[in-house]
């Protein structure tokens, strides 16, 4: 008897499967506050030199605030006061005359900067200067954040498998908590780069045990359902962050806020159930009853004991582990899963890569950062809810193929179409078909993904994706640092890069109504095209 069967016996979705889930929206909810964190901790606010080195005298006294900027630092071509250079002394003819301003000698700033505190109380930059020759560090802050992800799902993957899912949850949530509050009280930008690497690490934790947990207790026939539910948790702790980071204008009260539902996590990890599968591959059969026990239960199952017996998980134990005895070598070890697996990670980097290159860096609707950051978030909910029914009546392929390279098209008409104002309305729909297209492309990878590697390298597959991916979204944030070089260029990068991945959708495999692969021969046959 296969675990699915008894699984069904204590049914497989019901009240017992629905509370787990719901034990799990507050950590999948911190989630995308983390990971999309560095839009609001790491803006950078309006700023100019400190001139107060240069009223050294109180000659300023009688000045207005324009005024002695105007005396004191130089303007560029669009009339705004340029950020990272002062005059080497006042020049108080320019207050009637600045006809001759471009010739006078200029200095960097020597006293620090003054920053612009009515959109934020205090972010990264203002707090560290991250800004003329250190303005990289915010975009290496998220790189280091993500590197963590990335090395953490590795990490935690292997460990999930050896000490069970629901222990390692708990390690997660308190490593998150403790990291979080550690990074929000910071004294340098080096201290607060290691401790978000150690944050981002920890996230990974939350980021796996929770989908895999909720999964390994839902049947076949729901666990699309589930996958769907999961990702319109993260649409709606996309759009909340938005609103909390509104709130909320202090960087270290906010990546503490963002982390403040794990403290609800922790107080309910007991009510959380270890994954009964888990428990048999490890020999652990009468725990793994307790617990199938108990899901019957509260699913109102009273004939599972008298159906199953404890004897009847010992039964599947060795198929069990059988299962497990791949590893991400064999990912590439004959002619079509090389090809298949290389094609995959070409996809999930270029999907991560536009994600997260567009994500944290959200411009062009002509509105301040929340409101923005908010439509982009919310607008993933229509695309999620159309590709569940795009993705059976196109099939897996078409739609990959399609979104992806739509999504870099519109990023490259958005680049060519002229900036003047009664073009904006076009930019706008543009810049929302992308994104549209993009959410739709993000949950087709997923599903190829896994139907691909349907049962056969199915964790190995999968994980291989995952790390391809956050691999991406670790370079995204450097692309951006391309504006020295071109204001336009890492736009055109996360274009190109979105069509060529695109295309490269085309040499997998179309899955939908096919016979998906049982065995290695089965991926090796041209059994689907």
């Amino acid at each position: 008897m296969k675990f699915e069967n008894i699984l069904a016996e204590a049914d497989g979705f019901g009240r017992y499967q629905i509370m787990l889930f719901m034990l799990m929206v507050l950590p999948r909810l911190t989630l995308p506050g983390h990971f999309l964190l560095n839009n609001f901790i790491a803006a950078t606010p309006s700023h100019h030199c400190n001139i107060s080195s240069l009223d050294s005298h109180g000659v300023f006294q009688s000045l207005s605030q324009e005024e002695k900027l105007t005396v004191s630092i130089p303007k560029q071509k669009d009339g705004t006061f340029t950020s990272c250079h002062m005059f080497s002394q006042p020049h108080f003819y320019l207050l009637t005359n600045s006809s001759n301003a471009t010739e006078l000698p200029i200095v960097p700033c020597q006293s620090g900067w003054a920053y612009d505190s009515s959109m934020f109380k205090s972010t990264l930059v203002s707090q560290f200067d991250l800004v003329c020759n250190t303005k990289g560090l915010t975009k290496a802050s998220a790189t280091v954040f993500f590197i963590g992800v990335m090395f953490g799902a590795v990490f935690f993957g292997v460990l999930c498998d050896k000490y069970g899912r629901k222990t390692i949850l708990l390690v997660s949530y308190i490593s998150v908590i403790v990291f979080s509050v550690i990074s929000a009280v910071s004294t340098s930008f080096v201290m607060f780069a290691v401790f978000r690497f150690l944050t981002g690490f920890s996230l990974s934790g939350i980021s796996i045990v929770a989908i895999v947990l909720t999964i390994e207790w839902v049947d076949i026939e729901h666990r699309t359902v589930i996958g769907v539910c999961s990702s319109v948790i993260w649409t709606v702790g996309n759009s909340l962050l938005a609103g909390v980071a509104y709130l909320i204008t202090d960087w270290r009260i906010l990546i503490i806020t963002v982390s403040s539902p794990l403290v609800i996590s922790v107080a309910t990890w007991w009510m959380i159930p270890e994954s009964a599968r888990w428990l048999i591959v490890n020999g652990r059969t009468g725990d793994a009853y307790k617990y199938l026990q108990k899901c019957a239960q509260v699913n109102r199952r009273s004939d599972f004991s008298s159906t199953i017996r404890p004897q009847t998980l010992c039964e599947i134990v060795t198929g069990e582990k059988q299962k497990h005895n791949y590893n991400y070598i064999d990912l590439i070890r004959t002619p079509r899963l090389r090809k298949i697996t290389i094609c995959t990670g070409i996809v999930w980097y270029g999907v991560a890569s536009t994600y997260y290159g567009i994500s944290l860096n959200i411009t062009g609707f002509g509105l301040d950062l929340y409101l923005t950051h908010f439509i982009y978030a919310i607008i993933e909910l229509p695309a999620k809810f159309i590709i569940y029914f795009s993705l059976k009546k196109f099939g897996r392929r078409v739609n990959q193929v399609g979104a992806q390279v739509l999504t870099g098209v519109c990023i490259i008409i958005n680049i060519i179409t002229p900036t003047a104002q009664y073009l904006r309305s076009l930019q706008i729909q543009h810049q929302l078909l992308h994104a549209r297209a993009f959410k739709h492309s993000k949950r087709s990878s997923v599903h190829m993904t896994r139907e691909n590697y349907k049962r056969v390298y199915l964790q190995n597959g999968v994980g291989y994706a995952s790390f391809v991916g956050r691999l991406g979204a670790s370079v995204s944030p450097l692309v951006m640092l391309l504006e020295d070089v071109w204001l336009r260029l890492p736009q055109v990068v996360f274009g190109v890069i979105a069509i060529l991945s695109g295309l490269v959708a085309l040499l997998l495999p179309e899955t939908n109504n096919a016979r998906l692969p049982e065995t290695i021969e089965d991926i090796e046959q041209t059994r689907y095209g």
